[in-house]
């Protein structure tokens, strides 16, 4: 895997104006800023899902998203708890395996966070399949098709990942990826989306049962942006790019990392926080 937040510096598209800098330092925030907020939202999902498995509340799954655990569903249970444990892991992994120096004087380290990181997306992706197979989804059709789409791309993804790092195709293996990272930072996205949503609106276009206007769209937009993303950073050492273009993209990437870190502080203090004290105090009881 290969660092997202510059090129390779033997590519000979490489320039190293003060637009292509000011764009590699501004990428860089914009994945410190993500890898924080997801690494805190990582250890929400332990504290709050974990915590209610080993409280044997289960029914507290279904404070946020209803219809995630019902008496009688076990094999369902199993696979949408293995959907979180193993999402955890994916979302604390991920950002490191972009970490130049790590890869480059750890590869050891490198490779067998890569093997962990690509396991845990599998599983990930099995788990959610299972039990939308199972069950469903609360948002009917429209949630079952994008997120079983979601689980099948996690799937091939994290498939074509480790395969291509094993043949040593290390042009497709940074590509699948940079995919794999896209996919595998949704779950998170689907949150703060909807923190942004409800905090903006009344609940504009949302219901109870996640089959609104907003919901339809959100069962696609929390995964389909991130691979258009995702396909500009993999393209983009063969495209010539404007410095005027490449300024306004930093400048976007500068903008969206200090949003995300000041959404991060909100949701953390009056949701994911809150959440993870009260698993922490409740454990040392």
């Amino acid at each position: 895997m290969t660092n997202i937040a510059a090129e390779p510096p033997s590519s000979p598209l490489r320039k190293d104006t003060a637009s292509s800098v000011s764009l590699r330092l501004a990428a860089s925030a914009l994945v410190v800023a993500v890898w924080i907020s997801a690494a805190i939202f990582g250890v929400y999902i332990v504290a709050f899902y974990g915590g209610a498995a080993a409280d044997g509340s289960l029914e507290q799954w279904n404070k946020h998203l209803p219809g995630l655990y019902e008496p009688g569903t076990s094999l369902a249970t199993i696979g949408i708890a293995f959907h979180f444990i193993t999402g955890a892991i994916v979302l604390a992994l991920g950002p490191i395996q972009f970490f130049g120096p790590i890869r480059n004087n750890v590869p050891a380290l490198h490779r067998w966070i890569g093997r962990l990181y690509t396991l845990a997306a599998f599983i990930a992706g099995i788990g959610g399949l299972t039990f939308i197979a199972l069950k469903g989804t609360i948002g009917g059709a429209s949630m079952n098709l994008g997120f079983s789409l979601y689980g099948a791309l996690m799937l091939i993804a994290s498939v074509e990942t480790i395969w291509n790092a094993w043949k040593r195709n290390f042009v497709q293996h940074r590509a699948w990826a940079i995919r794999l990272f896209a996919l595998a930072i949704g779950s998170w996205l689907y949150r703060m989306d909807y923190g942004f949503w409800l905090s903006l609106t009344p609940g504009l276009g949302h219901t109870k049962t996640f089959d609104g206007p907003f919901d339809v769209v959100m069962s696609f937009f929390f995964f389909v942006p991130n691979l258009l993303i995702a396909e500009f950073i993999i393209q983009k050492p063969r495209i010539n790019v404007l410095p005027g273009i490449t300024l306004i993209t930093a400048l976007v990437l500068c903008g969206a990392a200090a949003l995300l870190v000041l959404a991060t502080y909100y949701v953390t203090r009056y949701q994911w926080g809150p959440g993870i004290l009260v698993r922490l105090a409740g454990a040392g009881s």
